[in-house]
């Protein structure tokens, strides 16, 4: 198989150089500075134990790239610009012995490598076979061409199944057999349980601090404003019925991944909210972690002020091109929880 990245960025690239470098065929849809770099020198990534330095084949659109029929799409991009990204590939003719066979969204498999719990469903509009990922890998984008893995020696964990989880036959653990594989050659434990989705609202809980890490700058002088984003999530979750995976489990997968220190790698570097208000990328994918628990909220006809309010100021700072740190604990515990606020600092 050959696995087509699109949105390759601190994630993607990051998962695509440590594939080529253990012998999948690769390719990185990316844009951009990033993917000048990659076109005029390859892709570097830094980790804990090694750095490789990889050339894999690069693509800006459809338009640069014949698809075949043994590829694998894997969707990497932030959640708010999924929808873009898969419109804009989902009816790319896939070709077998040089004729046209189909499109990207009739013939290939698309697996959604993003935060949140909403592009699965998204993908379904275009895609008939969506498989979901819950992606743990500490990967920042350090500059363009440039990928900072923390992790050793497993370098990520994404957990996949297909989406809905009712439709899975045969052919998709099969499938999935071989990812497991094929990823796991490259350091990245590709765990299949039945359902992907609990580990994904999981994970969504543990997302919600984004968005007070990337205002503050130091998430840490925030903790009681992302406990109470998480409280209010946690209520809405049981008011809906939702489920997560298992405590046990949860610690199970996370005792493999071993954060270590990276040589030449920045000091501090944020998550994935804080690195799009430090590029000044002009959006951020908060209102598909944060809104996503308004959103859920607004079904049962009920509200979520504390997740509303860290949605609507990440919204803002965005816009503004506003860098991280540049709004107080104060003021944030202000805006959010409506009272004086000191930090546990």
């Amino acid at each position: 198989m050959r696995y087509v990245v699109i949105g390759a960025g601190a994630i993607g690239a990051g998962v695509g150089a440590l594939l080529d470098d253990s012998g999948s065929e690769v390719l990185l849809v990316a844009r951009g500075d990033h993917l000048a770099a990659m076109r005029d020198h390859g892709l570097t990534v830094r980790m804990p134990d090694r750095v490789i330095n990889r050339r894999p084949d690069v693509a800006a659109s459809p338009e640069e790239v014949e698809l075949r029929t043994d590829d694998v799409l894997v969707l990497a991009t932030k959640t708010h610009q999924a929808a873009a990204a898969l419109a804009t590939w989902a009816d790319a003719p896939v070709h077998d012995d040089g004729q046209v066979v189909g499109t990207a969204g009739e013939r290939l498999p698309l697996l959604t490598a993003l935060n949140g719990v909403a592009s699965e469903e998204i993908a379904l509009r275009w895609f008939a076979r969506v498989y979901g990922v819950c992606v743990w890998m500490p990967a920042v984008l350090a500059q363009p061409g440039e990928i900072i893995v923390r992790c050793a020696p497993v370098r990520a964990i994404l957990h996949a199944a297909r989406y809905p989880a009712a439709l899975a036959d045969d052919g998709d653990v099969a499938f999935l057999k071989q990812l497991a594989e094929d990823w796991g050659r490259a350091g990245i434990q590709v765990p299949t349980p039945d359902d992907v989705m609990p580990w994904k609202y999981r994970k969504l809980l543990g997302n919600l601090g984004n968005a007070v890490q990337a205002l503050l700058g130091d998430g840490s002088l925030g903790q009681d404003i992302t406990e109470a984003a998480r409280a209010e999530a946690g209520a809405i979750y049981e008011a809906a019925g939702i489920t997560m995976n298992s405590d046990e489990s949860e610690r199970h997968s996370r005792d493999q991944l071993k954060v270590g220190p990276v040589a030449g790698a920045p000091e501090r570097m944020g998550g994935s909210t804080w690195q799009s208000l430090h590029r000044g990328s002009g959006s951020a994918e908060t209102d598909y972690l944060n809104g996503e628990i308004v959103a859920i909220a607004h079904r049962l006809g009920r509200t979520a002020p504390v997740n509303a309010a860290l949605a609507a100021l990440v919204r803002h700072a965005a816009a503004q091109r506003t860098r991280p740190g540049a709004m107080t604990p104060g003021e944030l515990g202000q805006r959010v929880l409506g009272r004086r606020w000191e930090s546990v600092g």
